[in-house]
């Protein structure tokens, strides 16, 4: 009988404290500073220990330091070449921070990915591919020595590359080992967020002619793919961008970037982890946006949703949307539950949140 009621203790203990970590915000209003301001564009940023900023750039990389304000931008040069082929071109639309590296992948071939070290800024270039195809979304780690990157598809699945060696080498999954992908089915390289990471399980979101969503339960070794409701069937339409607050809630956001104002069928959440999809705020709300995330801490009700048309949010699972900004951002992410850095098209800002 003691140890029944000693477990009992710990568990509403443990719950209580799991209660305690969400916070119902319900934020109305949004203050923009800027950090930087440059003729760039900037569609993928991460953070390191809430403090450094590394992002990639239609010319190459950069990172700011919070805490000192200094910035560094390495700019890539027509010199920058690979079997005779110019990679300045190549836009970083794709990175990522682990315990001791940043990645940085260009989009297209000869599609380059580049480890820096996050102390002595020296890098080295860890995976190449050369295809006339190759275009490069979105990057992610699940550990320091695991991680994924995906792109379109160059021949009948979507290009997925793993590491288990914290990146020193990046592997091509076979397309025997994936799910087909429909003719004109790809992905949008529109804020470094088509894959969502929880635990071992890892969602990529697709668009285009068809947008679905492809999931892996276990570390990008096996993977299956459900049908989303959300707009599709041309190569503008889409999910854009994926979130999950946890292993069952979850959220797909977009629509079509050239019918910005267009918000049919532009978002939905899942609440079964991805196998079935629910429209919300159908034909209301905000319409199109490049990036969607969960406030943290705010038990999956809320989130902020970002695009070259504004800043919307919602504190209601998506059901309602209030716009906080018409200041354009292609991308977000969150430092804390008030605070975000965003960009997009000439700059770098902090978001804070009220």
């Amino acid at each position: 009988m003691k140890l029944i009621y000693t477990l009992l203790f710990v568990f509403t203990f443990v719950f209580c404290i799991t209660e305690e970590k969400v916070v119902t915000h319900h934020f109305s209003k949004v203050k923009i500073e800027t950090i930087l301001k440059d003729a760039v564009s900037i569609r993928a940023l991460d953070i390191y220990n809430d403090t450094l900023i590394g992002f990639g750039y239609n010319r190459g990389y950069g990172f700011i330091n919070l805490a000192t304000k200094k910035k560094t931008m390495i700019e890539f040069s027509e010199t920058d070449t690979i079997e005779k082929k110019k990679n300045w071109i190549a836009e970083q639309r794709a990175v990522s921070f682990t315990d001791k590296s940043f990645f940085c992948l260009g989009v297209s071939s000869p599609a380059r990915l580049r480890k820096i070290d996050i102390e002595s800024k020296e890098e080295k270039i860890v995976y190449t591919e050369m295809h006339e195809k190759a275009f490069y979304d979105a990057i992610a780690f699940w550990n320091a020595n695991e991680g994924i990157a995906m792109g379109d598809p160059t021949d009948r699945c979507l290009s997925i590359l793993i590491t288990r060696d914290g990146g020193d080498t990046w592997k091509k999954i076979s397309c025997e080992s994936l799910p087909k992908t429909f003719v004109g089915e790809a992905a949008f390289a529109a804020s470094n967020g088509n894959i969502a990471i929880i635990g071992d399980k890892t969602w990529i979101a697709t668009g285009g002619i068809k947008s679905r969503v492809f999931f892996s339960p276990d570390k990008g070794k096996t993977w299956e793919v459900y049908d989303t409701p959300i707009i599709q069937g041309k190569e503008t339409t889409g999910a854009y961008s994926i979130d999950f607050y946890d292993e069952n809630n979850g959220v797909i956001y977009g629509g079509d970037y050239t019918a910005p104002e267009d918000n049919k069928a532009n978002k939905a959440i899942t609440k079964d982890g991805g196998k079935t999809w629910e429209l919300v705020s159908d034909g209301s709300g905000s319409g199109y946006k490049s990036c969607i995330r969960y406030v943290p801490n705010g038990g999956g009700k809320e989130m902020v949703a970002a695009g070259f048309a504004g800043i919307s949010i919602s504190n209601d699972l998506g059901r309602s949307w209030k716009e906080l900004s018409k200041e354009g951002f292609y991308t977000v992410r969150f430092i804390n539950d008030s605070t975000a850095i965003a960009a997009g098209k000439g700059r770098i800002a902090k978001l804070i949140f009220k």
